[in-house]
C-alpha cells in the first residue's frame, strides 16, 4: 500500500467558498454550522483506479468537499478538475501540497492552480523530521512558510502546516517543534491540527487549538487508538471536545475528515466517521 508521500507523487505534483457551505447537507450544528469534508488520501486505494470517482462518491456520502492529496490526471487540468467538484456538489476545501511546491520558484504556480479550481487552503502536509528536530532549521522553515503565507495572502488565499506525531517532540526546553514553528509565523499561516497525530506523538490536540486561537481555520478529525480500523468514537480522541473548542476558539471554517486505516472499507468507514460527527 502508498505511503501519503507515494500517493501524492502518483497522484500528480501536488474562504470565500467556504462561507457559502454553512448550513448545507455535511455540517456539524451548533452555534455555528462548519462543513465536513473528507481527506481523499482516505480514499487513496480506489482514488489509483477512479480518481473521478472518488469525488462524486464524497458527494454521495454527504460530504460538503474534500481536500486533495494529489490530483490524479488532472494536475495539469484545473479547469476539468474543478468540474468535476462542481458535477459533485462539492468545494476544494484545500491541497495537501509538498515543501517544495510553496518555494519561492514555485508558489506562484501553485497559487494559480489553487485559484483556478477555487481551493483557498494551501496546506504543508509534511516536513522531514530531522529538519524539525532542530531549532535553529525549524525557524528557517518558518521564515520560508512566513513568506509563502504573505504571497498567499496577498492574493486571497492562505498556507499552512498539517502535523505528524514528530512535530511533537521537544526541541527547545519545554517546546515542541510544532510550537516552534507556530510562535514563528504569522496568525495567517494555518495550524492544521490532525487530532489523532498528534495524539499519536505525545502531544496534546486541545491544548493546541487553544494555545493558537483563531488560527485553525482546517482541522484534521481523525481517531487515534481502538481496534483495528477503528472509526470516530472507538478511540481515545474526544470529538465533542475538539469541535467544542474549534467553534468557540479555533476559528475554524471546515473539519476534514480522514480516516486511513482501512482502505478496502474506505467508504463505509468514512460515512460512519460523518455520521459520529453530526451526532455530536
Amino acid at each position: 500500500m502508498k505511503t501519503r508521500r507515494e500517493f501524492v507523487k502518483s497522484m500528480g505534483l501536488a474562504c470565500a467558498g467556504l462561507a457559502a457551505l454553512r448550513g448545507s447537507a455535511g455540517t456539524v450544528a451548533g452555534t455555528k454550522k462548519i462543513p465536513v469534508g473528507i481527506q481523499l488520501y482516505s480514499f487513496r486505494k480506489q482514488g489509483e483506479k477512479d480518481f473521478a470517482g472518488i469525488i462524486k462518491k464524497a458527494g454521495e456520502l454527504g460530504f460538503s468537499g474534500v481536500e486533495f492529496a494529489g490530483y490524479g490526471p488532472y494536475g495539469d487540468k484545473p479547469a476539468e478538475l474543478k468540474k468535476l467538484l462542481d458535477d459533485a456538489g462539492l468545494k476544494a476545501f484545500g491541497t495537501h501540497t509538498g515543501y517544495n511546491l510553496i518555494q519561492p520558484d514555485q508558489i506562484r504556480k501553485t497559487i494559480d492552480f489553487h485559484k483556478a479550481i477555487g481551493c483557498p487552503y494551501i496546506i504543508v502536509p509534511w516536513i522531514d523530521p530531522k529538519q524539525m528536530a532542530v531549532k535553529d532549521t525549524c525557524l528557517k522553515i518558518a521564515e520560508i512558510l512566513t513568506r509563502a503565507s504573505e504571497t498567499a495572502q496577498a492574493e486571497g488565499l492562505y498556507v499552512g502546516y498539517h502535523a505528524h506525531g514528530g512535530d511533537f517532540h521537544k526541541i527547545d526546553g519545554d517546546r515542541t517543534a510544532w510550537e516552534v514553528l507556530f510562535d514563528h509565523t504569522p496568525k495567517a499561516f494555518i495550524h492544521q491540527i490532525d487530532l489523532g497525530n498528534c495524539l499519536g506523538g505525545g502531544g496534546d490536540p486541545y491544548a493546541m487549538i487553544a494555545r493558537y486561537p483563531g488560527r485553525s481555520l482546517s482541522v484534521h478529525l481523525k481517531e487515534h487508538g481502538g481496534p483495528k480500523g477503528a472509526v470516530f468514537g472507538q478511540g481515545t480522541v474526544d470529538f465533542k471536545r475538539a469541535l467544542t473548542l474549534c467553534e468557540q476558539v479555533g476559528g475554524t471554517a471546515c473539519y476534514v475528515i480522514e480516516h486511513e486505516s482501512d482502505p478496502e472499507q474506505a467508504f463505509e468507514a468514512a460515512k460512519k466517521c460523518l455520521d459520529y460527527v453530526a451526532s455530536l
